[in-house]
């Protein structure tokens, strides 16, 4: 039973998908139905199936769904790989609007065969730009009960690698016609080089309203913002609680924690998750909504974890029943009783006084279930859901869905410590104390007291942080507030309202009077400002009122990059691709309205004459001066059959030419749903070999007009493989020219490094943070 798939093992020695101690334990919690442990245990045993979400807000998903539908899946009909049949994709039926499928193609299959290349390439291009997410089925379960509408302040408290954080953009930006959603989201992680891979992740969905931060998550600092003048707690309505865990559900994705597997890594987490989970529904609003979640089966970290949580609430927090939401989802009810540890000599502990004290670091009472029966029926633990592989060909899975009825009963005791905060000059941020006996009250910042203003804040800030704020500076935090690793992050410098840069800009795209400039910023103070980022109102909001005491490694999308020669076509700041979706609505000049044929010539040829496109473009073309363009497409209902959905692009106009700003991927993912399939391989030796002498002109041309050339996709950093679902590299370095398939040694490794909330000591013997 612990045979590797064929082509699963791809050179690396095989791994025994055996583990007594994890069967025994397992066993006897009886957490496996009655008579399904074989099927359970053969489950574990086989890889997992390849599952992809398409990218639920954009206009052309169902463009995409169509092409999956009737091109790529069509075409793995009667298909053979290594002498196994592959199996048509089925869609996850409980995932809305058909959105989320999986296949029985493993990731190493679907990339080493020949027969599938046309198919991985599109995985990995559509990935890239953001239209597809590789992820594992029941990671995208905690996004979905989180219930997120645009208006809501989210908060993702260990997000890397980011697919979960993606659902939660896609969910604020349901309204594309909505450019700045009222709601954000602050992703968080604790290891910072993760953080980069997060910002990588989130910058393909292009939103104003996301933010990256790098905290650690059981102590992440309480936010102000402000509201009318004064000075508010920043509460959030989501919080998406999806923390460190043994990962012993991820058996078939991650086969060496067959090997590594022991009951002490669930006992070494418990305390961190614990901390993490009190930390986040400290923050939650009133009526809010918190999803904790583990890729683990233990209940040592789930409903242990979940029983003490809502034991010390003491009423404040309920299980939501979500028995209704994602019909068709096969789940188990979360348990009420279990034993707790089982050591390697086989000893169980029933209750906490029978531990021995040389045990009790090891093992907490917190760990044990409720013995009060009346406590333990109130709880309603069996709202908790577990998904077990074999029910529906996934992975193992555990969530817990709570509301927040109420303050936190430590809140409501600490009432006069606003009393105390002139006498406090250090670091602000709030440390989770944890106590024995699991109901302990929490030693909260000042600011937390959730009924009260922090009346005397404003006493805290000192005027150089009051002036910088003024002038919309948001520095990063001063060293003593708090430790900084990895890369010092540039400052986040908003641009003033009388700043003449913007009034070129304003003139030559004719912006419209409601345009948000005061939500533009750049990375630098001093020098020439390269490009122009832009975030959402709300999340300016934060920015100015938190650089003190939070670490940000990135916000906002690019909406202007500066040109090299602009100055003499009217503007110094061409439009960028990314933000182009965001800008549109506000842009009442330089638009070109194209058919589908000129999108086609636009996207296939590098800097096309302008007698190649339709008499209606080279008309309107003609009057306008040179500069950055927008290029609008709008489906025509009458011709069903061509693309049906509107497509916006930044250009450049030339005295004799134009020519779309778009990088490669995207241009491919236009293509492809206009029917016009572009295979990386053979275009490369096409490229190769048409550089005619009306190329070289065109080049020429380009140079004399004064054009910014710098579209090399640099925004793009280190790409990632598409099949390894959640798991890619954090480095955040650009490499557009790089292969795919050479970093996947790379993306293995990092996937080892990241239990980061895990202490030095414990890296050895817990597997590496394995959640999705």
């Amino acid at each position: 039973g612990g045979g590797v798939f064929q082509g699963w093992a791809g050179g690396y020695p095989e791994i025994v998908k055996e583990n007594e101690l994890f069967e025994r334990y397992y066993r006897e919690l009886g957490i496996v139905p009655a008579g399904e442990w074989g099927a359970f245990m053969a489950a574990l045993r086989e890889p997992l199936p390849a599952t992809l979400r398409i990218t639920g807000y954009r206009s052309h998903a169902k463009e995409i769904l169509h092409c999956l539908k009737e091109k790529y899946f069509k075409e793995l009909q009667d298909l053979e790989v290594d002498g196994q049949k592959v199996e048509m994709p089925q869609s996850l039926s409980w995932y809305p609007e058909e959105l989320a499928w999986h296949t029985n193609l493993s990731r190493k299959i679907l990339r080493k065969s020949p027969q599938l290349e046309k198919f991985h390439q599109f995985l990995v291009s559509e990935t890239e730009c953001g239209n597809i997410s590789r992820q594992e089925a029941v990671s995208m379960i905690p996004p979905l009960l989180l219930n997120v509408n645009p208006h809501h302040k989210i908060l993702d408290m260990c997000a890397a690698p980011g697919s979960k954080t993606a659902q939660l953009i896609e969910m604020l930006h349901a309204d594309m016609n909505v450019p700045f959603p009222k709601g954000f989201v602050i992703a968080n992680d604790v290891d910072n080089k993760r953080c980069y891979l997060l910002v990588h992740q989130a910058k393909r969905l292009n939103s104003p309203c996301i933010m990256v931060v790098n905290h650690d998550a059981s102590s992440i600092p309480n936010l102000q913002i402000d509201v009318d003048g004064r000075k508010e707690v920043l509460f959030y309505d989501r919080i998406l609680c999806d923390v460190p865990c043994s990962g012993d559900g991820t058996m078939r994705k991650n086969i060496d924690v067959w090997k590594k597997w022991t009951t002490q890594n669930s006992l070494q987490l418990h305390g961190l998750q614990l901390r993490i989970a009190t930390r986040g529904v400290e923050q939650l609003a009133e009526g809010g909504r918190m999803v904790y979640s583990t890729c683990s089966l233990n209940p040592v970290e789930n409903e242990a974890v979940i029983a003490s949580l809502l034991e010390k609430s003491q009423g404040a927090l309920e299980l939501a029943d979500v028995s209704s939401e994602l019909p068709g989802l096969k789940r188990m009810p979360g348990i009420t009783k279990w034993k707790v540890v089982m050591l390697k000599d086989g000893q169980w502990f029933e209750e906490w006084k029978d531990v021995p004290s040389n045990r009790q670091t090891q093992i907490r009472p917190t760990m044990f279930p409720v013995k009060d029966e009346e406590k333990l029926k109130a709880m309603n633990l069996e709202r908790c859901l577990r998904i077990l592989p074999h029910h529906q060909n996934t992975g193992g899975f555990f969530v817990a869905v709570l509301i927040k009825k109420s303050p936190m009963p430590w809140n409501k005791r600490q009432p006069k410590v606003h009393q105390k905060l002139p006498q406090r000059t250090g670091d602000t941020e709030v440390t989770a104390a944890n106590s024995d006996n699991g109901s302990e009250c929490i030693a909260e910042e000042p600011t937390l007291a959730e009924n009260e203003e922090p009346k005397k804040m404003q006493e805290l800030q000192n005027s150089d942080t009051e002036q910088s704020k003024k002038e919309g500076v948001c520095g990063p935090p001063p060293s003593k507030k708090m430790k900084l690793f990895g890369f010092k992050e540039d400052p986040f410098v908003f641009l003033p309202e009388d700043d003449p840069l913007f009034l070129p800009i304003q003139k030559f795209y004719a912006l419209d009077p409601s345009f948000p400039k005061m939500n533009l910023l750049t990375r630098t103070q001093e020098g020439k400002k390269r490009q122009l980022y832009m975030v959402s109102k709300e999340l300016r909001n934060v920015l100015l009122n938190n650089s003190e005491k939070m670490k940000v490694i990135n916000t906002g999308i690019k909406v202007w990059s500066r040109n090299s020669d602009g100055e003499q076509f009217g503007c110094a700041f061409r439009l960028a691709q990314e933000g182009i979706y965001t800008l549109y609505p506000f842009i009442h000049a330089r638009i070109i309205n194209v058919c589908i044929e000129d999108v086609k010539i636009l996207l296939t040829q590098e800097n096309p004459f302008l007698s190649k496109f339709s008499s209606e473009t080279q008309k309107t073309v003609k009057d306008m001066a040179m500069g950055s363009i927008v290029l609008k497409y709008d489906p025509d209902p009458e011709k069903p059959d061509d693309l049906q959905c509107p497509i916006v692009l930044c250009g450049w106009q030339g005295k004799t030419s134009l020519r779309a700003f778009v990088p490669k991927n995207e241009r491919l993912h236009y293509l492809r749903m206009m029917g016009v399939e572009v295979f990386k391989a053979k275009r490369k030796e096409e490229e190769s070999e048409s550089k005619t002498e009306e190329e070289v002109q065109h080049r020429l041309a380009q140079r004399e007009e004064g054009m910014d050339v710098e579209d090399k996709e640099h925004d793009l950093v280190t790409k990632m493989e598409a099949e390894i679902g959640e798991e890619s590299s954090h480095s955040p370095v650009e490499s557009s020219a790089m292969e795919v398939e050479n970093k996947i040694e790379n993306l293995e490794q990092s996937s080892k490094n990241a239990n980061s909330h895990v202490s030095q000591e414990n890296k050895d013997t817990v597997r590496s943070n394995v959640k999705d």
